[in-house]
Order: structure tokens, then sequence, then C-alpha cells
């Protein structure tokens, strides 16, 4: 199982876990969204859950869950800036 990151994705968790040092690691995985299929979730992980998986990833504790690695497996997570928005950008070869 392989998830990578980039640096500016890197410096954003790192940016999410240092004002938050009770998180158990950055959360990431998929959730159903409405009838269109799935969409990204990035977010604090205040616990690890039975069937989750920690991952290091750039000494980021990623923690995903056990039915979303499969659906994640060779993503490479982005972080960019646009005029004023700013967001994660996910390069799934699944999807």
């Amino acid at each position: 199982m392989s998830i990578s990151i980039t640096p500016a994705a890197s410096e954003r968790m790192r940016s999410f876990l240092a004002s938050s040092p009770e998180a158990a690691g950055v959360r990431f995985g998929v959730k159903k969204m409405g009838c269109s299929g799935f969409g990204y979730v990035v977010d604090l992980a205040q616990g690890i859950a039975e069937g989750d998986q920690v991952l290091d990833v750039e000494g980021i504790p990623l923690v995903v869950s056990d039915t979303s690695l499969p659906l994640v497996d060779g993503t490479l997570i982005d972080f960019q800036r646009q005029g004023l928005n700013a967001s994660f950008v996910f390069h799934n070869p699944n999807a």
C-alpha cells in the first residue's frame, strides 16, 4: 500500500498537527457523497479506531480505515493555493 504527499501537502499537514498536538494524526480516506459516488476526506484524527491503519508518510502519521485503503492506494496528495482558495488536491490512479 502506498500513499505519497508533496512538500506543500506535508507542510499543511504539519501545520494542522502542530495546532492540535492531541491529534493522533491526519485522517485520510473516502466517504460516500450523495448519489455521485465518493469524496475525499482529510481531517485531524482524534483517535485510532479498530480497522484503522496508521501509515508513516514523510514523518506524518496518516490514519486510513481498512475500507478506504484499497480506494486510496497509490494516491498522491498535494496542496494548492489558487487566488484566495486553498485545498488539498488528489491524484489517484484508481479514480
